[in-house]
């Protein structure tokens, strides 16, 4: 395993520390990587109650992989309505929806292909 993919595997364990936190629900992880033509290697998606807790799950997200791996997101969109907010960094990009928006847009349907895995969470 290169330092890369440690870090990437750190990066992605912390992400969902971050969501399990406050209880952000159905997180999924899809590997993007035998895919042509990505814009990165993991997406990692779960979904909130409302914009409260969309926002928290952001939140909660930014300060725990700040806190352990001192990094921080590239780029975060959609903070404002809180419906879908993402939050990129880099080689993997968080989706965190309201869970009616989330069955809308169907990303996982979208990106059939790629390898996905299911978190289990105990709450």
């Amino acid at each position: 395993m290169t330092k890369k993919e440690i870090d990437t595997d750190q990066l992605i364990t912390q992400i969902i520390k971050g969501i399990e936190e406050v209880k952000g629900n159905n997180i999924t992880i899809l590997d993007l990587r035998e895919i042509e033509n990505t814009v990165c290697n993991y997406f990692v998606i779960c979904n909130g109650t409302s914009n409260t807790q969309v926002n928290a799950i952001v939140s909660s997200i930014q300060k725990t992989v700040s806190k352990s791996l001192k990094d921080k997101p590239w780029h975060v969109e959609g903070s404002e309505n809180a419906e879908w907010v993402l939050i990129d960094y880099v080689n993997i990009v968080v989706h965190v929806f309201q869970k009616h928006i989330r069955e809308f847009y169907d990303i996982e349907g979208l990106w059939g292909d790629a390898k996905t895995t299911t978190i289990e969470t105990n709450y």
